[in-house]
């Protein structure tokens, strides 16, 4: 059986948090979860992550922060980590916005869990 990929999720909300592992559980993904900008960035240095959603308004450093941060990574494997951006402000943000800070996708709040899976599935090979 093929080794399964590392999801980073990276959220604030408990609730969405435990929704969301759950979904992706079930999908064989192992999950790591960050609370903040700064667990974000210390995972990213001391895993391997196959992808990350990323909450844009988690505290500390928020999601467009860290995106930007881990794209500058001198870290080939770091820098292209496929960034998955979820919000529930993304009228805050363009598209423009998102592909300059390295964001490979988007999904809005609240999550719709079929858009979800298939989503990470893009970008998890």
């Amino acid at each position: 059986m093929a080794e399964s990929k590392t999801i980073l999720i990276a959220e604030d909300s408990s609730v969405i948090l435990n929704l969301t592992k759950k979904i992706l559980e079930l999908q064989n993904y192992k999950i790591l979860t960050a609370k903040n900008g700064t667990e974000v960035l210390n995972q990213v240095q001391n895993q391997k992550i196959d992808a990350i959603l990323m909450d844009l308004n988690i505290p500390k450093k928020n999601g467009m922060e860290c995106t930007k941060e881990i794209r500058s990574s001198d870290n080939k494997q770091i820098a292209e980590i496929p960034i998955i951006a979820v919000t529930g402000n993304a009228n805050n943000y363009t598209m423009e916005q998102f592909k300059e800070a390295g964001i490979n996708a988007y999904l809005p709040k609240p999550l719709d869990f079929d858009m979800l899976v298939q989503t990470v599935k893009q970008y998890v090979v």
